[in-house]
């Protein structure tokens, strides 16, 4: 990757709805970053929001935007079904990309991105902000270098609660073509990255899907055991119809139980980790010292992920762990949607380059609906 300036970076925000709020405020914090110019459909929510930050460029479309326009950095944080063809229009353009979850509609469209990337020099960077902050990072390395144990057996919930009325009245929502996928793509994705952030890659899937309440296209609720490459075996289940809603994720080691409870981001007091007791039925042991939490705490968010990213575009080193690798939860996605279409587990083979399933799920859709209730 190409070394940027030193100086202040040119920045274009497309799409200015309620996420690109927590980028626009985050940016503010950079004195060198600079927005330039926002691009949104709809003028009256564009105008809006570059009032809000003081913006002066104001288009449309990117390509409008793109025209107009140097920018270093492109924040796309349009609906899911744009990001492949406006992340490879603002790559040709020469801008680095930070892309909002999910970073496209499937795998085949994320290499088609990432070869763009690496044909030009220029990074991809998708927004999965669970992996970031102090405390996740400590766990993370607590688990890599063996500290607490081999990984055994875990569980990933996503119970979240979203209404027809409003979440599903947006057109693009629920729908193969535009969203690419239910609740598990646009919401349980956050919790999968962070549970494969913490295990690594996974081996097999075996997954159902189902549609119990709301109209959709998509499913909007999906169970999966995902058995992982050091053979942890974790639960998960991901739902829009949970009304107390939780996210959680617990990881149980041969020394230790590792828990995270929160809802949309994590800070030190939502980790726990519990030390096994010394003999069966007895109380937990003390957790060793190296187990201990940080103290100087930055919570998960936009603020520690885009700081690193910003960090890695200005240096011109690799992008830092907190946003590299977005096959990795993409492809347990794609694979929960393609056994629960097929009846069978799948595995990492199956997704293999040249593998059809990496084209997305409408060939699956049919499938899909015979499966769940309508």
């Amino acid at each position: 990757m190409t070394e940027l300036s030193q100086g202040t970076l040119k920045v274009a925000v497309v799409g200015t709805g309620a996420i690109a709020h927590a980028h626009a405020q985050v940016l503010a914090l950079d004195p060198l970053a600079d927005v330039v110019a926002v691009a949104d459909p709809s003028p009256e929510v564009r105008d809006t929001f570059a009032d809000r930050y003081a913006v002066a460029g104001r288009y449309d479309s990117l390509d409008a935007l793109l025209a107009a326009e140097t920018v270093d950095v492109v924040h796309l944080c349009t609906p899911p079904g744009l990001h492949r063809d406006q992340a490879i229009t603002a790559l040709r353009a020469g801008a680095h990309v930070v892309c909002e979850k999910p970073p496209v509609l499937s795998l085949a469209d994320l290499d088609a991105v990432l070869a763009v990337a690496q044909e030009v020099g220029r990074e991809y960077a998708v927004v999965f902000q669970q992996r970031t902050g102090t405390a996740v990072g400590h766990v993370q390395g607590l688990l890599a270098d063996g500290t607490l144990g081999r990984p055994l057996v875990g569980v990933c919930h996503t119970l979240w609660y979203r209404k027809q009325e409003d979440y599903y009245a947006v057109p693009w929502r629920g729908k193969w073509a535009t969203e690419g996928g239910g609740p598990l793509l646009g919401l349980g994705i956050h919790q999968l990255d962070l549970l494969a952030f913490l295990l690594g890659e996974w081996a097999e899937v075996d997954a159902r899907a189902f549609r119990l309440d709301r109209d959709l296209e998509t499913e909007d609720t999906s169970t999966a055991v995902i058995r992982f490459a050091n053979d942890a075996i974790v639960s998960v289940l991901t739902t829009a119809l949970s009304p107390r809603q939780v996210s959680y994720v617990r990881v149980d080691t041969t020394l230790g139980t590792v828990e995270v409870e929160h809802l949309y981001g994590h800070d030190a007091r939502s980790w726990r980790l519990t030390a096994a007791p010394s003999r069966t039925g007895g109380e937990p042991d003390a957790a060793p010292a190296a187990w201990s939490l940080p103290v100087d705490d930055e919570p998960s968010g936009h603020t520690p992920l885009l700081r690193a990213v910003y960090a890695a575009l200005r240096s011109g080193e690799p992008l830092p762990p907190v946003a590299a690798d977005p096959h990795r939860s993409l492809e347990l996605v794609t694979a929960i949607y393609a056994s629960a279409t097929l009846g069978r587990p799948v595995t990492k083979a199956d997704l293999a380059p040249g593998s059809t399933l990496r084209d997305g799920f409408l060939h699956g859709i049919e499938d899909l609906r015979r499966a769940t209730r309508t």
